[in-house]
This record gives C-alpha cells, sequence and structure tokens, in this order.
C-alpha cells in the first residue's frame, strides 16, 4: 500500500471520528434540551448589559422552592447556570424589548433588569411566565416587601 492510501484511510478515520462526535454532542443537547422543558419555562437572560441589544442567551428555568434556577439551552453543564434566591434578587426596571433585541428573546417578552448579591442581570420571559414569576416573587415569606419597578 502506498503512502495515498495511508493517507485516504487516515482522513477517512478522522472523518469518521468528527461525525461521530457531531452526532453525540447533538444527543447529548437534544437529550438535556427535553429534560428541561418538562416542567420548565423559556427565559433569555444575559450578565451584561449591552445597548446594541447583545449578550442574550436562551434557556430554561425552573423554581425550586426559594431559588429560581435557570438553564442555558446550548450547554453541556450538569446544574444550572444561574440561581437565584428570592429573598436576594430585586426588580430594578421593567421594559419592551428593543428592536435589535426582539430576535433572540422569548415571543412577547418583557425584560427586567434584576439586582441583588452585587450582581445586576437581565432576564427576559413571555406574559405567562412574568406572571408565574411575579407570583413567585410576591410569595415571599412574611414580613419581606418586594419592590415593584414600573
Amino acid at each position: 500500500m502506498g503512502s495515498a492510501g495511508v493517507w485516504s484511510i487516515i482522513v477517512s478515520g478522522l472523518v469518521l471520528l468528527l461525525a461521530g462526535a457531531a452526532l453525540s454532542v447533538v444527543l447529548a443537547a437534544r437529550r438535556r434540551l427535553q429534560q428541561l422543558r418538562a416542567g420548565g419555562i423559556d427565559v433569555a437572560l444575559r450578565l451584561r448589559t449591552d445597548d446594541r441589544g447583545r449578550g442574550w442567551h436562551l434557556g430554561v428555568a425552573h423554581y425550586r422552592g426559594e431559588e429560581f434556577t435557570w438553564y442555558r439551552v446550548l450547554s453541556l453543564r450538569s446544574g444550572p447556570n444561574w440561581v437565584v434566591n428570592r429573598r436576594e434578587v430585586e426588580i430594578a426596571t421593567r421594559r419592551e424589548p428593543s428592536a435589535s433585541e426582539v430576535y433572540a428573546l422569548p415571543q412577547a417578552a418583557t425584560v427586567l433588569h434584576l439586582t441583588g448579591r452585587g450582581e445586576e442581570i437581565e432576564v427576559a420571559m413571555g406574559a405567562d411566565a412574568l406572571t408565574g414569576f411575579l407570583s413567585w416573587l410576591e410569595s415571599a415569606p412574611p414580613g419581606r416587601s418586594v419592590p415593584w419597578a414600573s
């Protein structure tokens, strides 16, 4: 067998290896998305505000008692990417998405600027999810006031 035959075997092997890896990632991501969708709500999140509407990541959120957990859709991380305790979060402002943000957010989303624990983030969610989030905040333990932004 000549050197051309050896190279073609090596290239074929690499192509098969890459195809197998890509298929594994797609199947893992699909399985992860199906797991997260069960009982989850669509929420976009960004850690840094950007006037150009960039930096949004799509994810799925879940309520776990006092915690609101957010999982990035395209992540192989097994745990949540962001967790907040309702006792530690306040709504600083509420707004409609800008024209440059609409494409990256859930349909008919409202953007909330949240503060707490020395962090500032923005989350965007549709009307039904927003109602649930506000209800979750409002059901905080007695004695805890919930600041509402207009």
